[in-house]
């Protein structure tokens, strides 16, 4: 963050500064990941009031605070914090006028096309990017106010829960290149459609100036529909006929993808060092960005392939010391992204030979159709043949329902929560099989993941 005076913070926020300090580190919201020099940002919940932890934010290293009542710390009180919070991102983006604002949203795929993105600026100036997915009115403003005169690149995920949450976020951070990755279902459930969805996802390019890029995926129909909602430039990411087209893709036996990616007549080779079937989107997604803002398409291509996971249990890759191969994706699901890992599940057992188990949760937030998407999430494992399902929790059993009805052959398995999965998994899995652990945030599925790679080998197999 720039230097600012507890006196200017108050000024820009409209608020009362109680004491006197200098601010010259970033905000934050939780004092484990205080900043020394930092802004403390106290919120108060209907359980947790942020006001209570001041002084061990001080401790930490926060020379301030912004918050609703003053504290033992030098403290700016406002009527609203979140409100205040915004408009001192904006402030101090607004004195970086160097910094070219990046931002993204889409149903799937966020987080790990800011992952790429940000890896590939990186390359070539200093680069701040949302950490997890802090892509909300408090998780957007506190990426910006990481940003210091030296930052070259912003990289801002956006997230919605209805229609102008995305256009309150581009005010926060007005982006010079936007992008819409796809409009899928996920939080259908709050929206009602997709094509609900796509009005909301689409703010993000209206609130394009004249000379900035919307960066679109040509081969979803209602984000390429989203051209005639700016006067900027456009271009599309996606397969043949888009501005950046990925062809030739190919998969290795642990699900890493190899392909072509073409721009304006030229063409590079990417071998990405990540796994699952979705990545070459994720990936000519950041492409597209980074081509936008300037990057060549050979240095894209060799940054692509030296990406790692920067985020933690999206399509995660852990061996046991016997060699049981784990795929952590419990972050998030929704029925595109489960399909996806399906994919990947698949294709690694049919490359390696290994016996294939989907350990599946609860998808969250898909409203009046929740049974049903549950339902066809189960058939589509048992389509691209899983030998053996999983389910954890009763919520799970329309999945276990689906894939029973489609009569591929495979074994479903109900288990009654966590606990209960990780005891099957336990005793009945080996160095022989290939594991998938995908559930909705709530689930909390990745204890299972951590379980299963810490448990020994028992070396009985169920069939």
């Amino acid at each position: 963050m720039i230097e600012m005076t507890l006196a200017e913070v108050a000024d820009v926020v409209g608020g009362t500064a109680h004491g006197d300090a200098v601010v010259t580190g970033g905000a934050f919201l939780d004092t484990r990941t205080a900043e020394p020099g930092g802004l403390f940002v106290a919120l108060a919940g209907d359980r947790v009031d942020g006001h209570d932890f001041a002084a061990a934010a001080g401790e930490a290293g926060a020379v301030a605070v912004l918050g609703s009542r003053p504290t033992e710390l030098p403290t700016v009180v406002v009527d609203d914090v979140t409100v205040a919070l915004g408009l001192l991102a904006r402030h101090v983006l607004d004195r970086l006028p160097d910094v070219l604002v990046l931002a993204m949203t889409g149903s799937q795929g966020k987080t790990g096309t800011k992952d790429y993105l940000a890896h590939l600026l990186a390359e070539s100036g200093p680069t701040v990017a949302t950490r997890g997915n802090f892509n909300n009115e408090l998780g957007v403003p506190l990426t910006v106010l990481r940003a210091t005169p030296e930052t070259r690149f912003l990289v801002v995920e956006m997230g919605a829960r209805g229609v102008g949450h995305i256009a309150r976020l581009c005010e926060i951070a007005p982006p010079h290149v936007a992008a819409v990755l796809n409009v899928g279902t996920a939080h259908i459930g709050e929206f009602g459609s997709r094509e609900a969805i796509a009005v909301a996802k689409g703010e993000i390019i209206e609130a394009l100036a004249a000379d900035g890029t919307a960066v679109l995926n040509a081969d979803d129909d209602l984000v390429r529909a989203m051209a005639a909602r700016t006067s900027a430039a456009v271009t599309t990411f996606g397969t043949d006929g888009a501005d950046v087209a990925v062809s030739e893709i190919t998969t290795d036996e642990l699900g890493r993808q190899s392909f072509e990616l073409v721009h304006r007549g030229s063409g590079a080779t990417v071998h990405l060092a990540q796994v699952g079937a979705f990545q070459w989107r994720n990936a000519a997604a950041a492409a597209a960005m980074a081509l936008a803002a300037g990057l060549d398409l050979d240095t894209v291509a060799d940054a692509l392939g030296d990406a790692e996971p920067a985020s933690r249990w999206r399509m995660e890759l852990g061996e046991r010391a016997d060699g049981l191969v784990v795929l952590n994706d419990s972050y998030n699901a929704n029925p595109e992204s489960v399909r996806a890992a399906l994919d990947t599940l698949a294709g690694i057992g049919a490359s390696s030979g290994r016996r294939t188990v989907a350990v599946l949760g609860e998808m969250l937030e898909l409203g009046d159709g929740a049974q049903a998407a549950h339902f066809d999430v189960g058939a589509y494992a048992a389509e691209v043949g899983v030998d053996v399902l999983v389910t954890v929790g009763p919520a799970a059993d329309p999945i276990r329902e689906g894939h029973d009805a489609a009569g591929s052959g495979g074994v479903s398995i109900p288990t009654a929560g966590r606990d209960a999965a990780v005891e099957w998994l336990r005793h009945n899995v080996s160095a022989a099989d290939v594991v998938l652990v995908k559930a909705s945030r709530g689930a909390a599925l990745e204890l299972i993941a951590e379980e299963l790679l810490l448990a020994e080998d028992e070396g009985s197999r169920a069939r």
